[in-house]
């Protein structure tokens, strides 16, 4: 298991085996959640939303109208 001690100031380092496991960079953000019986979990958060833009291409020859996707109707 892996420690790391909290400073004065409230900072930490991530040790440097977890920081491979992960790829994190200098600038890396990281996520912090806190479970209902006080478990801590920490992401690494290294994609962007925008890095999901076109990941997903549609069928060929297929399209869907907007009012087609239309929820409400």
């Amino acid at each position: 298991m892996t420690e790391s001690t909290i400073t004065a100031k409230g900072q930490t380092t991530v040790p440097a085996d977890i920081r491979a496991l992960v790829d994190a960079k200098p600038g890396t953000r990281l996520v912090w959640s806190v479970m209902p019986d006080g478990t801590i979990i920490v992401r690494a958060k290294s994609k962007s939303i925008l890095d999901m833009a076109g990941m997903l291409k549609g069928p060929k020859g297929k399209s869907v109208r907007v009012e087609d996707m239309n929820p409400w109707r």
